[in-house]
């Protein structure tokens, strides 16, 4: 056991250094684009609900019993998915959708997308003052979690009047 550690971690060593002389790297995570926001999104038209617009987007489905929260892909479908029909969350909650199950749906479906590194989801719900999706929407808000996904880096032309700075690139 101990030897497949060492291999293990041996290999690891091996990839992650980088030689002396090597121009670039190659970055082989599929999120990769999305997350320096040149990955393409797909438009659709503008009178389509719900929206295709996103890279990722919250759906929140409420039953009589339960509540659950999906982090859908735009491609893969869901990502994340949170419930209070799960064991871990059910154990501990007096109702599966009452204020207090929103709550704490709210706190583990952030830290779950916080786990996997997913910090900006688009949202289309509208909260309302006092409701219980309104408190779900807060609590992910309050645990890191920002509800707008930022616009998509477009290529700049020739013709453009305007050419906005690239985020990566430092102009001092």
């Amino acid at each position: 056991m101990a030897g497949s550690a060492k291999q293990i971690f041996s290999k690891i060593q091996q990839t992650n250094n980088v030689s002396k002389g090597t121009l670039y790297v190659v970055n082989r995570n599929p999120r990769n684009l999305e997350r320096l926001r040149l990955a393409y999104k797909v438009d659709g038209y503008h009178l389509e609900r719900p929206v295709r617009n996103f890279w990722h987007r919250l759906e929140l489905n409420a039953s009589k019993k339960y509540v659950t929260a999906k982090l859908v892909h735009f491609v893969n479908g869901p990502v994340i998915e949170c419930s209070t029909n799960e064991w871990a969350l059910k154990r501990h909650l007096y109702k599966g959708n009452d204020f207090t199950a929103f709550i704490t749906l709210g706190k583990v479906f952030a830290s779950r997308c916080l786990d996997a590194g997913l910090t900006e989801v688009r949202c289309d719900f509208i909260p309302s003052t006092g409701k219980k999706v309104d408190l779900f929407l807060r609590t992910v808000e309050e645990s890191g979690i920002c509800l707008k996904e930022p616009n998509r880096i477009r290529p700049a032309y020739s013709w453009d009047m305007h050419r906005p700075e690239k985020p990566w690139e430092v102009m001092e």
